[in-house]
């Protein structure tokens, strides 16, 4: 896999309009990029792309559109007379749950934006990419998508699918020779995480966060998780059997 330049096209960054997306978009621009900014908060995009004259495209969407995720994708690359060449499809949800107050409305909600809302963004880029033989795809989920955590269930629910969804199309794309890399980040500040009254554990600021997300990306890394704190112990967790694993969770959350 090549890393795309931003010579070779333009960057796309859904749930760009605050947090981990927000920065992303910035630390791209710094880095010569032309990037197109989605969310559903227009006023918020086009303050950002203020900051940034030319070199931002505005684009505000709701990612659990199916057809407007494809009429925005054309949109932006007509715009832009080039292709997207590197997308971060970072916009999700997070609403905490457990299974005392269990509601499957909920549960719909972040699937239809953190899994099937992600899953519209990759129809509408990833053809494009394939038939292209390059480009990148950064699929942002969470370190509570490599096992269920307790206070986590729809969330964790929604990220694991975005892993396995990942791990099946690496297969069709590292024989295209389109890099794609899934993102698990821990706790990091941005208005979701403002909301938790839990512990966070090795808490991140977007702006780090970011940096380790294009780091993890330029080298063409399949699977990004951080803080290593914090990924390493959930990744060794997750390889236990069942007796061990839920009364060690239990006891290092308090549960």
């Amino acid at each position: 896999m090549n890393t795309p330049k931003p010579s070779d096209g333009i960057a796309w960054v859904t749930g760009a309009s605050s947090g981990i997306g927000r920065e992303v978009a910035i630390q791209l621009v710094a880095a010569g990029w032309t990037v197109a900014i989605s969310a559903r908060r227009e006023d918020e995009l086009a303050a950002l792309s203020a900051l940034y004259p030319g070199k931002m495209i505005v684009a505000p969407l709701d990612i659990t559109d199916t057809a407007a995720v494809a009429a925005t994708v054309a949109k932006i690359e007509a715009q832009a007379a080039r292709p997207i060449m590197r997308a971060i499809l970072n916009a999700g949800t997070y609403e905490r749950d457990t299974g005392v107050n269990f509601n499957i409305e909920r549960f719909k909600r972040h699937m239809d934006v953190n899994l099937s809302g992600t899953a519209n963004c990759l129809a509408a880029v990833l053809p494009g990419l394939l038939a292209a033989r390059r480009g990148q795809i950064g699929i942002v989920g969470s370190l509570a998508g490599l096992s269920g955590l307790p206070g986590s269930v729809s969330y964790s629910a929604a990220k694991a699918g975005l892993i396995a969804m990942a791990e099946s199309l690496n297969f069709d794309c590292r024989k295209a020779g389109v890099g794609l890399s899934m993102i698990l980040p821990g706790f990091v500040r941005t208005p979701l995480t403002d909301k938790n009254t839990h512990p966070m554990p090795y808490l991140m600021e977007v702006g780090p966060a970011a940096q380790a997300i294009l780091k993890g990306m330029d080298a063409g890394t399949f699977i990004i998780a951080f803080p290593a704190q914090l990924a390493w112990p959930l990744r060794f967790l997750r390889l236990l059997p069942a007796s061990l694993y839920f009364p060690l969770v239990a006891k290092g959350t308090k549960w």
